[in-house]
């Protein structure tokens, strides 16, 4: 049974530098730092970083929560992502966007004013 995400893996070929990006989007260090993984508390959730694997927008897409999209997505463009896909309503209230970390990886993000954060587990 899925019972939520619990880790969003994003690959990184300079670990050092995803690691300080990541850093300042975040608003936080690493809880966990090695040289074959780095990994942020979120909300409950994880945000690893791994120096292998390919870096790229089609592979998984996770959507990370945010207050204030149009906010964020500004934010993390003035840190150095670009635009994906710009700020979209998808219905009741709803609204997702992407950009592209500087690394080349696709991060979503989803303002949604329906989720629970109580029923996290």
């Amino acid at each position: 049974m899925i019972l939520g995400l619990r880790t969003a893996i994003y690959p990184a070929g300079d670990l050092s530098a995803a690691k300080n990006w990541y850093s300042q989007v975040l608003g936080q260090a690493p809880y966990f730092d090695a040289p074959f993984y780095v990994g942020f508390s979120v909300g409950g959730f994880e945000l690893g970083l791994i120096p292998d694997g390919q870096a790229g927008i089609a592979g998984a897409q996770p959507l990370w929560g945010v207050d204030n999209i149009g906010g964020e997505v500004d934010r993390l463009i003035t840190l150095g992502a670009s635009l994906l896909e710009p700020v979209s309503e998808v219905g009741e209230g709803i609204k997702v966007a992407a950009v592209k970390d500087p690394f080349g990886n696709r991060f979503g993000l989803i303002e949604n004013p329906h989720f629970r954060a109580d029923a996290v587990r």
